[in-house]
């Protein structure tokens, strides 16, 4: 899931300074999870907007924001509005945002911060999980990222900086290889760990990134 946390509002109106009226867009899937651009956080951004002098003239929750085709059929029931509005505030993340700005031909600014990819531990909990490198290592690592959980993304063991089994880099976090050494040794695979990995291919993960499975 892609974990997006709300920008200052102050930051908001600064960005909407100059548009009065606006047209609020959310997401259905992340968003809402995170508790960022659903269609309650979208009411509560109408209100306060409001409060400080806007008009919105309408909102929609995308389903999902970040999928173009659908999002370009589910803004034409906004078509009157968006022909009359100053701004978009697109309360998703920096992918659905990007999306709308694509779809329309006024200012389309971003009500959230993309934070990363990343686990539900509970709502309104989330933790890092995936830097989607485009070259997945979780076959032979226990299931355990260690481009991810590594705070230097090393390929070849720890680095040997770690205390206590935390980090050196952040002591809060636990060093993600000795995480790795321990799930190996439960699955009885530390033998995964005798092959010498060839360093992390960058070309892999180059930007922007596009795949195109009509070409495959």
């Amino acid at each position: 899931m892609i974990i997006s946390e709300k920008k200052p509002f102050e930051e908001l109106l600064e960005c909407l300074e100059d548009s009065k009226k606006v047209v609020i867009t959310g997401c259905s899937l992340c968003a809402t999870t995170c508790k960022v651009g659903g269609e309650e956080e979208v009411l509560k951004m109408k209100a306060k907007l409001e409060e400080n002098g806007k008009k919105v003239l309408g909102y929609k929750i995308l389903d999902p924001a970040c999928n173009f085709l659908k999002t370009k059929r589910d803004l034409k029931s906004l078509r009157s509005e968006l022909k009359e509005t100053d701004a978009v505030l697109s309360l998703s993340c920096g992918d659905g945002t990007q999306t709308v700005a694509k779809l329309v031909d006024i200012p389309v600014y971003p009500g959230n911060n993309t934070m990363f990819i990343g686990e539900v531990e509970r709502i309104g909990k989330y933790s890092e999980a995936c830097r989607a490198c485009g070259n997945c290592q979780l076959g032979w690592t226990g299931g355990i990222c260690p481009i991810t959980k590594c705070a230097k993304g090393l390929l070849n063991g720890p680095c040997g900086g770690a205390k206590d089994g935390k980090c050196e880099v952040n002591p809060e976090n636990d060093c993600a290889w000795i995480l790795i050494y321990n799930r190996l040794k439960e699955l009885g695979q530390l033998d995964n760990l005798e092959k010498l990995r060839e360093p992390r291919d960058y070309q892999v993960n180059s930007h922007p990134g596009k795949i195109n499975l009509r070409n495959k």
